[in-house]
């Protein structure tokens, strides 16, 4: 009987975490900073207003107070204004990697992990995981893979104990599976119809970026990440710059994208290589040998979107495949991603904005699966 009452579950009262007005404020602090682009001025601005509305601070802990705080514990910095007349409030090192981890968190750690640690091929070479199989030392290997037992049960075959004397040749070390590597190149659309018909879609596009490269930086520390942005033209931007990104008035030049995302990858030594862009519309800007712009906005122009199928063939034959998400659900546009698509053998998703972390990182996964082996 006393077993039985002590079976079965135990239901109580919730009782939410307890949490300092500090770490309150904070964790609405880090959504804000990421919507206004890194703006501290406009995001304390909009905490305020939040705070008007459902009192988030007290007599006893203000908002100047939280200012202070952040200040103290290093979250942001004091900096003299370019001009040099007066000073403003600017984000350290500390925050855009908290910013990274906190859009890690909000993406990934909604989904069900896969796998375990580093991805393993089927061949033989440099890794961290032994194979369970053993093989001649060759100069360059580490000595703390040598196994010690088998090479001076080696060495007493060869001489005995009488005449033990252990050799070169009697050492063997463990073998390893290779650990390859993989390149990625994240392209992201700041034309200026992604913050268009009331939608923002920049944010999220900001936030899948940031996850994914605090993902592999700590998850794959092996891979390279890189990460452009194309309007007009194309630039890369560093990871420290993605809480600050922002959409201009730009058309979109997805050729532009393209050609500086092979380049990266042609200057990689990793042998396997994607890329993935985050676009919601139509190409439909090109820049042309003397330095002008080619522009039309209405319908998809066939000189454009022929550029277009071409860069997707050369990278198809470079072996790189192109996933699309793409952030709309326009039918004529679906029309030429699933060319484009076509023509470089790749992958499409159409996707509103929820749900697109959770896609990327899928993918990462699946794609680093499949071509590692």
């Amino acid at each position: 009987m006393s077993l039985i009452n002590q079976s079965g579950f135990l239901f109580t009262n919730f009782k939410s975490k307890s949490q300092t007005p500090f770490e309150k404020l904070f964790e609405i602090f880090k959504e804000l900073i990421t919507y206004t682009s890194g703006d501290f001025d406009e995001a304390i601005d909009w905490l305020k207003e939040l705070d008007k509305e459902y009192v988030l601070t007290s007599p006893d802990y203000t908002m100047d107070d939280f200012i202070d705080e952040l200040l103290n514990k290093g979250y942001i910095k004091k900096e003299i204004n370019p001009s040099g007349d007066g000073e403003s409030v600017g984000l350290t090192a500390k925050t855009e990697m908290l910013l990274r981890q906190h859009a890690l968190k909000q993406i990934f750690g909604k989904m069900k992990r896969i796998g375990n640690g580093n991805h393993n091929t089927k061949q033989p070479g440099m890794g961290e995981i032994d194979s369970g199989d053993l093989k001649a030392y060759e100069f360059g290997d580490s000595i703390e893979k040598i196994a010690v037992t088998e090479s001076i049960k080696n060495a007493q075959i060869q001489g005995g104990l009488e005449d033990f004397k252990l050799t070169r040749e009697d050492l063997v070390v463990n073998d390893q599976f290779h650990q390859a590597q993989m390149s990625t190149v994240l392209m992201i659309d700041i034309s200026h119809s992604m913050i268009l018909y009331g939608e923002d879609r920049i944010t999220p596009a900001k936030k899948v970026a940031m996850a994914l490269s605090e993902f592999i930086t700590t998850r794959y520390p092996k891979d390279k990440l890189d990460i452009i942005v194309f309007g007009n033209d194309a630039k890369p931007i560093a990871v420290k710059d993605l809480p600050y990104l922002t959409v201009g008035p730009y058309h979109t030049n997805t050729v532009a994208g393209l050609e500086l995302a092979m380049d990266i990858l042609r200057r990689n030594r990793n042998s396997n290589k994607q890329i993935f862009m985050i676009t919601d519309g139509k190409p439909s800007c090109l820049k042309l040998k003397d330095g002008t712009y080619y522009k039309n906005i209405n319908g998809l122009d066939s000189y454009i979107v022929d550029k277009c199928y071409n860069m997707a063939q050369q990278a198809r034959r470079l072996n790189i495949p192109i996933t699309t998400f793409m952030i709309a659900q326009d039918p004529y546009l679906k029309r030429f991603v699933q060319e484009f698509t076509k023509a470089n053998k790749g992958k499409a998703f159409y996707t509103g904005l929820k749900g697109l972390g959770e896609m990327i990182f899928e993918d990462y996964e699946t794609n680093r699966k499949k071509r590692l082996k």
